[in-house]
């Protein structure tokens, strides 16, 4: 009999929100909250998913097709995406499921737990495809993403999968790049104000494609991706008002994320630096998308004024979770500062290796 143990971490995003669905790169890493799956062989030809954080369990028949799928069924949709490469359920499991990614906090619980899931039924089944971290990824963003025709991106797929600190191009040809293992300062909080995820995301996305495509209909040879800061009144006096806060926010955001991948790349990180930048990104999510929520404002004025570098908002928006980069001395001084602000959590985390297989054991 059995028994495997796959465990996925959470992410945190420091460069790069709202632009891989532009085809513009994010920098993000893979932090030391996670989602562990333990799964124990059964004789009952189904999986019986015990998810113990919010005290439900749900079971699967281990021929299940789904061929409609629920919203965000995201069990079943990776069984969708594996069975097209060849990974066939054959015995079940039962599987208990546990996690210290706080859920819809703007870090990824539902994709760590998707990604675990994924790596879990590989290990058991096997696939006809080389598993690589970039392969575990892209199954990732299939089944969560393409399979339910949501608006998100790829970054979270591809931060868990590959784990690290990553540069992701998200336009073609895609890549993904690690550019550091570590990162000393490193401070989540969580503001306990749920983040508000596919609305929010199909608009901001919506119209910053809109804009985009206006753009290029006056400017024909206008590239999103070779676009400068100062490009910017050249081509905002083709837009209607309410449009030029989105363009104006991927062409900002895609600057900082490129003077940030110029810091992670020398050979001894300025957190000063990566601060800055960090909350020049803040800025343009607060004041041009709007996304950001009062909690949010002041946990981020709270950690600026007990001496941290840099903060900004995580994710989607609406709430959620913010990012934070201090003196490793001052961690704790920037914790409770966090906490005296109003936020639900604060805590150091440490860049995380990525989504894996910690023990398989035959009984």
């Amino acid at each position: 009999m059995k028994k495997i143990i796959a465990s996925a971490p959470g992410r945190t995003c420091l460069f790069g929100d709202h632009q891989d669905y532009l085809g513009l790169p994010v920098i993000a890493c893979a932090i030391n909250r996670n989602i562990k799956l333990i799964a124990k062989e059964n004789q009952t030809n189904t999986f019986v998913l015990n998810m113990v954080d919010i005290n439900e369990i749900r079971v699967i028949g281990i021929d299940a097709s789904f061929e409609k799928l629920e919203p965000r069924d995201y069990f079943a949709s990776a069984l969708r995406v594996l069975r097209r490469y060849g990974c066939k359920p054959t015995v079940g499991y039962t599987i208990t499921i546990t996690g210290d990614i706080p859920i819809n906090s703007g870090t990824s619980s539902s994709s760590a737990l998707l990604m675990a899931w994924i790596r879990f039924l590989i290990e058991a089944f096997g696939i006809d495809h080389e598993v690589t971290p970039e392969f575990l990824s892209k199954l990732g963003y299939e089944s969560e993403v393409l399979e339910h025709g949501e608006p998100g991106g790829m970054m979270d797929h591809f931060s868990i999968g590959v784990g690290n600190i990553v540069y992701i191009n998200t336009k073609e040809p895609f890549s993904v790049k690690i550019i550091g293992k570590k990162l000393d300062g490193l401070i989540t909080g969580v503001s306990g104000v749920p983040k508000e995820t596919i609305g929010l995301l199909g608009e901001l996305k919506g119209n910053a494609l809109m804009a985009i495509d206006i753009v290029k209909q006056n400017y024909p040879d206008f590239d999103l991706n070779a676009s400068v800061v100062s490009d910017l009144d050249k081509y905002r006096n083709c837009l209607p008002d309410r449009l030029i806060p989105y363009f104006e926010a991927a062409i900002k955001n895609y600057h900082y994320t490129k003077e940030a991948l110029k810091e992670f790349e020398k050979p001894v990180l300025d957190l000063r630096k990566i601060g800055a930048l960090m909350n020049n990104h803040h800025e343009v999510l607060r004041d041009l998308l709007k996304i950001t929520v009062p909690r949010i404002d002041a946990m981020i004025n709270a950690a600026l004024k007990a001496g941290a570098y840099g903060a900004k908002i995580v994710g989607s928006g609406g709430g959620g979770s913010i990012v934070v980069v201090a003196d490793p001395k001052k961690e704790e001084t920037v914790i409770e500062a966090i906490l005296n602000a109003g936020a639900k959590e604060a805590y150091a985390v440490s860049v995380d290796p990525g989504v894996r297989i910690i023990d398989n054991i035959e009984n």
